[in-house]
């Protein structure tokens, strides 16, 4: 486990800018009735090593974060097969399951290449499910490319100590858009929460915004607090649609020892941040 670091781009946050904390505290989402309409979002458990969160997009296709699919000692990518997504798992039961036939990650994540900013800001993939999922009750989500600074969003997911049923944060804040693309955002998030949708309302209707990738400490509003960074989705979320589409071996299937195909990633630099 790497220790959370403080920066000073984060330190820099502005309060007057942020206004006083408007946050809603995590709601545990135990009940039929209060799981309704979340049902699309799911906890993706690898195997025995974890788990991550993840929400349905279509009825096959599950966004989430990218280094969810890598080994965090080793950086090999876990097998297709080893991965389960679970949709509105819930006390021991999901609303419905299914296995993954494929997975991509976006060209220019390095899963040997840290929490850089840079790494940060493309930590995304796409999984495929087998079979697509038709329950009632399941529906996936729309996609829209990212919030705005200031913007009040939300977020489901699971985490540590909150593992076996969904937890919403029905208001947080995005408190900057970093150059790059990385959402610095006031959302509470946990081990386990990584992948998780950030949610935004439009028409009465939750769309996704963003993926949780990392959280880290920042002052805001005059206090150190928690603090949670995002990946715009927009173009990035593209470029995982054409590699599935187009059966783009690089970054769908695992690298094996005899691939020696060379893969576009980011350079690093920037600062540093902590996996949820």
């Amino acid at each position: 486990m790497r220790l959370p670091l403080v920066f000073a781009f984060l330190v820099a946050l502005a309060s007057a800018a942020l206004g006083q904390s408007s946050d809603r505290p995590l709601q545990s989402l135990e009940t039929g009735l209060q799981v309704q309409g979340w049902e699309g979002v799911g906890r993706i458990d690898i195997g025995r090593r974890g788990f991550c969160t993840g929400a349905l997009i279509s009825e096959r296709l599950v966004l989430t974060a990218a280094h969810c699919l890598f080994d965090n000692d080793t950086g090999a990518r876990y097998e297709d097969a080893e991965i389960v997504f679970r949709a509105g798992w819930r006390n021991g039961r999901a609303a419905a399951e299914g296995r993954v036939l494929r997975s991509v990650v976006h060209p220019r994540y390095d899963p040997n290449g840290g929490v850089e900013s840079d790494n940060v800001s493309h930590d995304l993939a796409l999984l495929e499910l087998t079979h697509p999922i038709r329950n009632r009750g399941v529906t996936p989500f729309a996609v829209y490319a990212e919030p705005r600074g200031g913007d009040q969003v939300g977020v489901v997911s699971y985490g540590r100590g909150r593992a076996e049923a969904p937890s919403l944060q029905e208001r947080c804040r995005v408190l900057e858009r970093q150059r790059n693309g990385v959402l610095v955002m006031s959302c509470s998030v946990d081990f386990g929460s990584s992948g998780a949708p950030v949610f935004a309302i439009s028409g009465g209707r939750a769309h996704i915004v963003s993926v949780v990738s990392a959280m880290g400490r920042g002052q805001v509003d005059g206090a150190l607090q928690d603090i949670s960074f995002g990946v715009s989705l927009g173009p990035r979320l593209d470029v995982l649609r054409a590699a599935l589409d187009a059966s783009d071996r690089r970054f769908i299937q695992a690298p094996t020892a005899q691939d020696n195909t060379p893969r576009e990633m980011s350079a690093g630099g920037g600062a540093r941040f902590l996996r949820p």
